[in-house]
This record gives structure tokens, sequence and C-alpha cells, in this order.
């Protein structure tokens, strides 16, 4: 969840390390640091909160030495402080960590009775601590972090310097990103791609135990048990200015308008409408897979859940194969019933989300065929499963997801089509109308971009109300529940979603005068369902924003509010219903001022338990 950054090479490291982090400030954080060779000795330079403060800090100071390593922390052991930031030192040791040491407490004891001093609460500087140890014992510094790495329990990617051996930057990864980047004469260290991006697109994914060693002129990768490793570089196609906000005032608001684009890019290539077939190609699926699926198991987290509940209608409406949806984080902690005829699909945008994965090779070690579902390529999780369908969403920022969100749903609608072709549950007549669907979706969504205005004016008009309760029914409940969820992560205001039939069941109870209710009223079987709860809603005085197909015009006189949305075949009714509540949660965010693009408490990607 936080971030790294190191850098050896002939720019200004200071400014190349405050760079990178400033590119990596999405993953959220409550400090900040940088260390960097002077005169032959590491610097090290923390701050508490927001970058701009260890900006202040280091403002006129030159730093000879041309390696340094840098971070960006979310508190996960110890308070948010200046002496828990990273990085950490121990003798002439230094080292910035992502994720966590699970069995810090005993390791810190054992340091302690060899006369370790302690300076902060946190799990890291354990690390650094271990390493001296064996560099004390004899060890050079390569071995010294093989040997500390083999004695720690849990997930880290970790950078290293050492005042000891001042030509020398290590990185190491285990259950955590880590990115080796490759320049001309310099080398870079990444927990994620846009931090380097401005500086190289040649990038090497470290895989979990590798340990890359980076010298002036060469680098080196082995495992931490000492195999060498050989691997290519990967030739990233993101333009940099593609991570930038592009004129927007936040990110979040440009990748919300990115939507057209990013859809389009998802659907590119793996449609055929003249043969009404997806295709998705051996890469995603075998023909093995596809065939002998017997059920489908949905695996996520966060706003990827949400996509995963609406894969579910899609995929046993199309395929009618029968799918389970499961949290990530609590997955593995019941016996699930897994097999080799089960398809264990996990869905991540990063790739990286530690539950997700860790209850994807759960699947995979009970024999199910494996797919992930995820925008970053290389990442853990495509690199570990059988197959990958990867949406093309580019580089999202914003700590809140959005078009990676509609990709996923597009992924999803993608996957239930062609194990229905396959499986040929739906003739080649109805696919073809179901894709011509599809194919206008980029088109609606712009046109939906297009109603910011009135949700500007609804926005003001709401803004200031305690709780929001959003309503859906069948596949559109999911979008209830990101609606809510959206509203919540960004301005901070109390939202539920609820399944419109659940209204009386316990919900309705709060319903008065103050309370702004959104219903997701498309024109579908259950529309008259939803007339029902709409109607309740008004009995109790609740003020109601309905969002609408423009063919409904009765639902104008129930609701105070109104949003058409285009008419789509419903299982596509989710992706163009998801983006007026974006929108309505962005705004009212920006009315509020709150921190839009990093939100407190959260980060962009969850890669600790």
């Amino acid at each position: 969840m936080c971030g790294i950054i190191g850098y050896f090479g002939p720019r200004e490291t200071k400014e190349v390390l405050l760079e990178g982090l400033r590119r990596l400030e999405y993953r959220g954080y409550d400090s900040a640091g940088v260390a960097l060779f002077h005169e032959g000795k590491v610097m090290i330079r923390r701050s508490l909160g927001k970058l701009r403060e260890l900006e202040r800090k280091t403002a006129g100071e030159h730093f000879n030495g041309h390696i340094g390593i840098g971070h960006t922390r979310w508190a996960t052991h110890g308070k948010p402080s200046e002496a828990n930031a990273h990085p950490h030192k121990a003798g002439g040791v230094v080292v910035v960590h992502n994720g966590i040491i699970e069995n810090y407490l005993p390791l810190k004891t054992a340091l302690s009775r060899e006369g370790h001093t302690f300076k902060s609460e946190t799990d890291t500087e354990v690390l650094s601590h271990l390493i001296q140890s064996h560099l004390f014992k004899g060890a050079i510094l390569e071995e010294a972090v093989r040997q500390a790495l083999l004695q720690v329990q849990g997930s880290y990617a970790i950078a290293v310097l050492y005042e000891g051996e001042k030509d020398k930057l290590i990185a190491a990864r285990k259950e955590s990103p880590l990115i080796l980047g490759l320049g001309e004469r310099e080398f870079f260290v990444a927990s994620d791609i846009p931090a380097i991006l401005p500086y190289t697109r040649k990038m090497i994914f470290l895989e979990d135990g590798e340990m890359a060693v980076i010298q002036e002129k060469a680098f080196k990768i082995s495992t931490i048990w000492g195999e060498e490793r050989r691997r290519p570089s990967k030739e990233i196609q993101w333009d940099p200015v593609t991570a930038e906000k592009g004129g927007f005032k936040h990110f979040m608001l440009k990748e919300i308008y990115d939507q057209p684009r990013a859809i389009v890019d998802t659907i590119r290539g793996r449609v055929s409408l003249e043969e009404g077939k997806v295709l998705l190609g051996q890469e995603v699926l075998s023909a093995k897979a596809l065939k002998e699926t017997r059920r489908v198991c949905l695996i996520a987290c966060g706003t990827s859940y949400h996509a995963a509940l609406v894969g579910k209608f899609m995929v046993e409406e199309l395929a009618r194969i029968p799918v389970e949806v499961d949290l990530g984080s609590e997955f593995r902690y019941r016996d699930p019933i897994i097999g080799p005829q089960d398809l264990f699909v996990a869905i991540s945008q990063s790739g990286e989300t530690a539950d997700t994965l860790a209850a994807f090779r759960e699947g995979k070690r009970k024999g199910a065929y494996t797919l992930a579902i995820c925008n970053v390529v290389d990442s853990s999780l495509a690199r570990e499963s059988d197959g990958v369908l990867y949406t093309h969403a580019g580089p999202e920022i914003g700590v809140a997801s959005t078009k990676a969100f509609t990709t996923q749903l597009v992924g999803l609608f993608l996957l239930a089509m062609s194990l229905a072709r396959t499986r040929e549950t739906i003739g080649q007549e109805q696919a073809k109308k179901l894709l011509e669907n599809l194919l206008k979706v980029p088109h609606q969504v712009q046109e939906i971009l297009d109603l910011n205005p009135q949700i500007e004016t609804l926005s003001k008009r709401y803004m200031n109300a305690r709780d929001f309760l959003y309503l859906g029914r069948g596949v559109n409940f999911p979008i209830a529940l990101e609606g809510a969820l959206k509203l919540k992560e960004i301005s901070y205001v109390h939202a539920e979603g609820y399944p419109a039939g659940e209204m009386k069941h316990g919900p309705i109870a709060l319903i008065d005068e103050e309370m702004p209710v959104v219903v997701l009223a498309p024109k579908d079987k259950t529309y008259e369902k939803i007339l029902s709860n709409i109607e309740e809603v008004r009995a109790r005085e609740g003020k109601i924003i309905a969002l609408a197909n423009p063919a409904n015009k009765e639902i104008a006189s129930k609701a105070k509010d109104v949003l058409f949305i285009p008419e789509t075949h419903p299982l596509l009714t989710p992706i163009l219903l998801t983006v007026p509540l974006q929108l309505l949660a962005y705004n009212i965010a920006v009315l509020k001022g709150t921190d839009v693009d990093q939100p407190r408490n959260l980060a962009k990607s969850v890669t600790v338990e």
C-alpha cells in the first residue's frame, strides 16, 4: 500500500526520488522519506504528512551521491510519525519496505538481546538491524540481505543501501510488487510503473523470492536462495502523458471521462460482429477450460467485488453455468470446495491485492483452472494465472476506482459471451444483437458524461445530507453498492446500498424528509417493482433521485430528480448506471473540499492483508 522508489545513475538523485514519490502519491500515505549518499555517508530526510513537507525539508539541500531510495508510508505497524517513517537505518544499513513482517516481534526480541537498539515501532526497522547483524558476522551486503530475508515471514518489497558498499543498490520482493527499470547508464526501482515511466519504458517485474543487485554498469537477478535468473525486459507502452491529469482538476475526473476510450480498448480485437463471436484466445481461456467448466468462482475485493456480483448475473444468464462470488478476504478462511472443473476467476485492477492473491492461490492449489481479470500487465496475479484477460483502462491514479471498474464489467461480459457461445446456450443471431449493444456502450457513456452539468446542480442540492440510501434490483443491485461506496470513499458521507426488495426489511426505518434515496430504475423486468419502492419512499417524504431510461416518462412525476440514461441490454445497463453515480460522488466530494484523489485512510492497491 506504500510506495518505493530507488535510483542509481548520473541524474540529480534527490529530484528523481521526489518526482517518483509524487507519482506514487495516489497509493495513499501518511509520511514520506528519502535516503541519499553524500560524501560517502547516507543522509536520511523524513517527514510526517504530505510530500510537500519533505520537499520543504530538503529544499536547498544538495547531495552529491548517485544512489538513493525513497518511500511513502501508510501505517500498518506503528502510528503515523516521523520516527516511524521510512527509510530506517541500523549502523550503515538503510532500508525501505512495503508489506508486513509477521514474525517481527520474535526477531526484534532476539536482536535486542544481541545489543541492537530500536528507534521506531515499525516492523521494517527489524530488517535493517537483521541485515546489519549478518554484516557484523562477516557477510557481504548481498549475502546479508539474502540471509535476513530467509529469516522473515510475511510479505515484502525492499530497497537497501549500505555505507560500506557505496556502489550498490539491492531490491527484493515477496508478495509485494517491485519493478526494475532499465535506462541509459542508469537503473530504477519502483513499486509501480508510473513512478519511473518518465525515465524509461524498459522494465523487469521481479517475481516472488527474487533479488536484484544493481551496480554502476550492470545488474543481476537471483533468488534469495542464490539461484541466478535471466529474464528479458518488457517494453511498457503507456505514454507518460496518460498518467497526467490532462487538464482535469483531479485524476479521478480525468479517469471518469476516460471511460469511453478505456471501454473501446478493452473491446478492441475481441469481437467479431459478423460471426457473433468473442475472440478471447488461448491466452485467456484454453479450449479445454471453455468446454469443461461446470462452475465459475469469482473472487475479488472492494470495487472489484461489485464487478464480480454483476458478473454472476452475466455468466448465469448467458452461459447457464452456476456462479459463486466470494470476497477474497474471506474465501480461504473457510474450506472452499474447488476442483478441476471449476473456472476460478480473480478480479483485481492492480493484480497485487493481497487478499485476492491469497484466495487465488488457494483455488489454484485445489486444481481449478485460474483466470485473472486485471489491468496491470505482468502483475503477480497475471503471471501466476493459467489465463489472463487484460482490461485496457491504462494507469488509474485516483484511489477510488472508476474506469478500472467499468472495464472489468466489459471483461466479464466478454467472458460470459465466450462461455455462452462455446456451450451454445445462445445462438449466433442473439450473440450479434448483444455484441451490437456492447459496441454502442462507449458512445452511450459519452452521452452520460454530457449530463455532468445537471449532476453538478444535483450535487449542490444534496451535498449537506448526512446519509444516502442507494436502491437497485437484480443485476443493478451491485451498482447500488458501488454508488454508495464511491460516495463514502471520497466525500466521507455515510451511504448504504441495498437490494430494493429488502427496503421493507429494515432500511425503510431510516427514510424521512432529510434522506436522499438514489433509485436505479431502468426499464427492465423489475421496473414495476422499483416503481413500488419509489412510492414507498415518497410516502415517507424521502428525496428521490432516480436513474431511468428516456422512455420512463412517468418516473418524472414520482421522483424529485431524474437522470435519464440511454437504453441498452439489461446486462449492460450496470455499466451505464455506474457513470452518473461516479459523477455524483465526485461533485459532492469537490463541494465538500475533500482530497478526491487521495481519500483519507485509503490506498490504491491493498498489498497487505
